[in-house]
């Protein structure tokens, strides 16, 4: 297949897909169309607002289609009018029926963000940090009926460092992503076949989907829990938690060793370095907050508004 007329449909909607959609672009391949959701209300003034992906794709002159659903018979239909080759998937948000799995003429790919069958699912660059992970990766992969359940064809791994947040974990993945989709595409336009690998019977976890609730910290977990929600929820939702009785979103902390008796959630010590918040076990030091209708700060200037919390290590 060596030819760069391959028909390629791409399906995609956040930031994390718009890598992908460009060495999609890059790759030789005609991108006959880009499949997204539909303008979704965003910001103070709930104005609809086109996804990442759309406007990648207007920007880049190419055909944008936004179906609510693509169960219906004329959804079904409109794919498959544009005679693809290959589907590429990638954090498309909206469930593949099988009828358009069986759409393309080579297959349906997703480029999904962990290291298969570990963390299927919604959310797993986060889940991936919560639960402490030592690595994450991307796996290109065939899709098939079932959730992230079809087999491997590539994959990028990649270390997770301590400091790394939500945010900083996410724009290495998309990258990765974008690295894998483009060696698949380059072999498959020189002809070669991927090998399909299935996926390991042992060790399926799932990344359900971030709820706000989660955010909330409980400083009777130990702090190291609490660093990695404080990690995983930037961007969002964003960990939030009370100092001295009020309410803030912790945008920063580290855990650190210390034995104590205090009360969960008592400030221990307070100043230029942080604040430190007794946990169930250790403490948390908080580098950096927002209080109600402000922005983001460092701990030095909240204890310049609050300096009776002030307490020398």
């Amino acid at each position: 297949m060596n030819s760069p007329r391959l028909r390629l449909v791409f399906a995609g909607t956040p930031e994390f897909a718009v890598p992908c959609l460009e060495a999609c672009r890059a790759s030789g391949a005609e991108v006959v169309a880009v499949y997204t959701q539909p303008d979704r209300p965003a910001g103070r003034g709930r104005k609809l607002t086109p996804s990442p992906v759309k406007q990648a794709a207007l920007a880049a002159g190419l055909a944008v289609e936004q179906p609510e659903s693509l169960k219906s018979t004329e959804a079904q239909q409109a794919l498959t009018a544009y005679r693809p080759d290959l589907l590429v998937v990638v954090a498309y948000g909206l469930i593949l029926p099988r009828k358009v799995l069986a759409i393309p003429r080579l297959a349906c790919w997703n480029v999904h963000a962990s290291l298969l069958p570990r963390w299927r699912g919604a959310a797993p660059i986060q889940r991936a940090i919560l639960a402490g992970d030592s690595e994450s990766g991307v796996d290109l992969m065939q899709m098939e009926a079932g959730l992230d359940t079809g087999p491997v064809l590539l994959q990028r791994r990649t270390s997770i460092a301590r400091e790394d947040t939500g945010g900083s974990l996410h724009d290495r993945l998309s990258q990765l992503g974008a690295e894998v989709l483009a060696d698949g595409l380059r072999r498959t336009l020189a002809g070669e076949t991927l090998t399909a690998t299935p996926q390991p019977a042992e060790g399926t976890t799932y990344a359900h989907k971030l709820d706000k609730a989660e955010a909330r910290l409980d400083f009777g977990k130990s702090a190291i829990e609490l660093e990695r929600q404080v990690h995983a929820f930037d961007p969002w939702p964003v960990a939030e938690g009370e100092i001295a009785g009020e309410p803030l979103r912790i945008w920063a902390a580290q855990a650190i060793e210390l034995d104590h008796h205090a009360t969960p959630g008592s400030v221990l010590a307070a100043g230029r370095g942080g604040i430190d918040l007794a946990c169930g076990r250790g403490a948390l030091r908080v580098t950096a907050l927002q209080r109600a209708g402000g922005k983001r700060i460092g701990a030095i200037d909240y204890l310049n508004a609050r300096p009776e919390l002030r307490q020398p290590r």
